[in-house]
């Protein structure tokens, strides 16, 4: 998956405000899963990085989120992305700090955030797969989050 220095090489800082120990808080866990989705295939696009802003600065999940500090939180990802394990440090991470009620949002905002670029790379499908095993989020509703981003990012 994503290794040392797939995201450039250089270390990026740590935002303390989002993450106390081995938690973050939720707001910063889901911007780890759309931040863990655009990096997976070692380019964040512009559109998804754009789609990550939108997202953060229009859902009412994010209502209370200082939008100053998304880039902070959004580094914290990808320096932990940096290490060799980091991807599957990440993942875990967000699933011990999402409550359950959160945890359908997170795969909802990452399938968003994978579908911006207007393309599905095979690393962004398999991080999808493993994200809703990680989430225990069921076939079902997984298929339905997926139908819901793929009639919102339609064209003509």
């Amino acid at each position: 998956m994503i290794g040392a220095g797939s995201l450039g090489g250089s270390r990026l800082r740590r935002s303390d405000h989002s993450r106390r120990g081995d938690m973050l808080n939720p707001q910063a866990a889901l911007i780890y899963g759309m931040v863990l989705v655009s990096a997976v295939d070692t380019e964040m696009s512009d559109s998804e990085l754009r789609m990550i802003g939108d997202l953060v600065r229009t859902l009412p999940v994010f209502r209370d989120f200082d939008l100053d500090d998304l880039p902070a939180v959004a580094s914290a990802c990808a320096g932990l992305l940096e290490k060799d394990d980091g991807a599957e440090e990440a993942m875990a991470l967000i699933d011990a700090s999402l409550p359950p009620r959160l945890k359908a949002t997170a795969y909802a905002l990452a399938c968003d955030v994978a579908a911006a670029d207007g393309e599905l790379k095979q690393e962004e499908l398999r991080l999808l797969e493993i994200m809703r095993h990680s989430l225990k989020i069921d076939r079902l509703t997984a298929a339905a989050l997926e139908r819901g981003t793929s009639a919102r990012f339609a064209t003509v």
